[in-house]
């Protein structure tokens, strides 16, 4: 294999006797006790009661055991910042630095999808320096999954994303740069099923869409660059591999990238598994036997587990609404968010609020971002819901946060959010509350700037659904309890 010079870079009758008066008295006293009870108890069925040491994270891990049966493909999801992980190093994940990292992933998809900016970059070999910034890289993600790659397969732990297509993992000899992984770095020269993809195969000229890169050449080898909001990036050389996900799910000749030069905190992760619509992505290499069709369940502590799965049978007893289609950027997954309510009220929000920008689903997007219109009414009526609640000081992007510090449980508004079709979804209590502390505990939905900019379904949402994606049949499912 030649070795190029790279240098690339988170809604009465009145009576007048005594007798009946001091019946009516009565009656009335036990209707006014009738009324407060029926208050209090439509009050409880539109709050959940949430234990503070439930948002505490836990030391070890407790892996969920649902979701996954009658599945053909499964592999367990963890998050990354949790005991579950096999990049987990114990410490505590610094709060402000994923909700930056959040932030640059929105400001990256939405500068995308507003159109501007959008010429292809040429990569070549030795092109131009792109110095990659502090580290706060748009695809650093929450969720892992494990997959095996070449033969004989190397185990390797990658972020799964529904905002990428290719995937790609660092490989030796790290010709310019590789950042610290987990796992040994693959390396493609022990593989018997590596082969590289030739300049001008075909094949190569699909990174364009898959990356919004034009492909470059090194030697006769297709060359990859892939770069990131924030400038991070991955570049290097376009290979055929074997790809294990079971003993069952072996694809053969699976086209991905191998990073000779990858800069940015990725975590502690071999790269990234991308699950976008592009024909690069493994929803589409892996068509034949799946139909296009995936689902997945994000756990609702970083102490416990998930799943990802191939195929059809995912959302079992929720509904379904549209996958969108969006000319300009079809790898994303757009669907149709009409409204919201809180604490079983629906908010005055217009329809085409919702409308004028649209809305994507996204797994690597940690916090739901609405339009400005949209985020304000929930936060007022949040709020209202919370109003007992000591305030607390914003942390980072997130605006309206409280102190339960002092309190062993707490009442939290539901909030549900409601698609079309039909389907309304109502969000866990782990898909409400992002917790920097006890006495931080935030309302987990950010707004964005104005009503034009694209809302984004995050994966906090997500947490305990079983999501579920039939690209083919044009629809997504929202199944409840998929884990827990």
């Amino acid at each position: 294999m030649a070795t190029p010079n790279f240098s690339f870079s988170l809604r009465f009758l009145l009576s007048p006797s005594l007798l009946l008066l001091c019946l009516l008295c009565s009656l009335k006293k036990g209707y006014a006790y009738e009324g407060r009870e029926t208050t209090e108890s439509h009050h409880l069925q539109q709050s959940h009661v949430v234990q503070l040491s439930s948002l505490l994270p836990a030391a070890v891990c407790n892996p969920s055991t649902k979701g996954t049966q009658n599945r053909r493909a499964s592999l367990k999801v963890v998050h990354k910042h949790g005991p579950c992980s096999e990049l987990y190093q114990g410490n505590a994940p610094n709060h402000t630095l994923i909700l930056l990292q959040d932030q640059a992933r929105v400001n990256s998809l939405q500068s995308k999808l507003s159109n501007s900016n959008q010429d292809n970059n040429n990569i070549h070999a030795s092109a131009v320096t792109i110095p990659a910034k502090d580290g706060r890289t748009v695809n650093a993600g929450n969720y892992v999954i494990t997959v095996g790659l070449g033969t004989p397969p190397k185990q390797l732990s990658l972020i799964f994303d529904t905002g990428s297509d290719l995937t790609w993992t660092q490989c030796q000899p790290c010709a310019k740069f590789c950042h610290a992984q987990k796992d040994p770095i693959f390396d493609p020269t022990k593989s018997a099923s590596y082969t590289n993809v030739t300049c001008n195969s075909p094949l190569c000229n699909d990174l364009t869409s898959a990356t919004g890169n034009t492909p470059g050449c090194s030697t006769s080898t297709c060359v990859y660059g892939i770069q990131y909001g924030d400038q991070s990036f991955s570049v290097g050389f376009f290979g055929k591999e074997k790809l294990t996900l079971t003993s069952n799910d072996v694809f053969d000749n699976f086209l991905f990238g191998c990073g000779q030069n990858n800069q940015g905190l990725f975590g502690q992760s071999a790269g990234l598994f991308g699950l976008g619509r592009d024909k690069l992505s493994f929803v589409s290499q892996s068509a034949q036997k799946y139909g296009r069709a995936f689902s997945y369940c994000l756990p609702s502590t970083p102490s416990s587990t998930g799943y990802l799965s191939f195929g059809k049978g995912g959302s079992g007893g929720g509904k379904f609404t549209s996958l969108l289609m969006n000319s300009q950027n079809p790898s994303f997954y757009f669907i149709n968010l009409i409204a919201i309510s809180v604490g079983g009220q629906k908010l005055s929000i217009p329809a085409s609020v919702f409308s004028t920008a649209g809305t994507l689903i996204d797994s690597g997007t940690v916090i739901t971002r609405l339009p400005a219109t949209a985020y304000a009414a929930l936060r007022t009526a949040f709020r209202q819901g919370m109003s007992k609640y000591p305030t607390a000081p914003a942390l980072s992007i997130l605006d309206t946060c409280y102190d339960l510090s002092k309190y062993s449980s707490v009442n939290v508004p539901k909030i549900s959010f409601f698609f079309s079709g039909g389907v309304e979804m109502d969000l866990d209590s782990s898909g409400i509350l992002y917790v920097g502390s006890t006495s931080q505990v935030c309302l987990a939905v950010a707004g964005n700037s104005d009503d034009s900019s694209i809302g984004i379904f995050g994966n906090v949402q997500q947490k305990t659904f079983d999501i579920s994606y039939d690209v083919a049949g044009g629809k997504l499912g929202f199944g409840p309890g998929g884990c827990s």
